[in-house]
């Protein structure tokens, strides 16, 4: 099979458990770009058991709102697309008013030159993904 998402390339996981993991997306321009990869090659949220799915969103949704507290974007954004990569991943952006696309998606067109934000510590939203987790977000 030759999916980049199975072949475990070098990723800077920062996050991970037996059934998905978080990564930081390698983006000057989006620093705090994160992707919560699903451990098995599927394609759709369907393909996965409602236990699975409901533990691979509250990943995505702890690894929101730790991006929110250690970050404060104006806006996250939340995506999930399969079009090139058809493994079920889920891309959560921290987004700023005067970063390079704002308000087009990361995807779209530089609006600006950009202001470039700071990342998150790595160890600091390990922390706090697990931290939103076991703040009683459903698995």
């Amino acid at each position: 099979m030759d999916c980049p998402l199975c072949a475990l390339a070098p990723e800077n996981v920062i996050w991970e458990d037996e059934r998905c993991r978080v990564i930081r997306v390698d983006d000057p321009a989006h620093p705090g770009f994160c992707r919560v990869v699903w451990g098995e090659h599927v394609a759709e949220m369907t393909d996965l058991a409602p236990a699975d799915r409901s533990h691979l969103l509250a990943v995505v949704m702890a690894t929101e709102s730790a991006l929110r507290a250690l970050l404060h974007p104006a806006k996250i954004n939340l995506a999930s697309f399969g079009n090139m990569v058809p493994h079920l991943h889920w891309h959560v952006i921290p987004r700023y008013r005067d970063d390079r696309h704002f308000p087009e998606s990361v995807w779209g067109a530089p609006q600006r030159e950009g202001r470039i934000h700071a990342a998150a510590d790595p160890v600091a939203l390990a922390r706090a993904i697990d931290d939103a987790l076991n703040a009683g977000m459903p698995d």
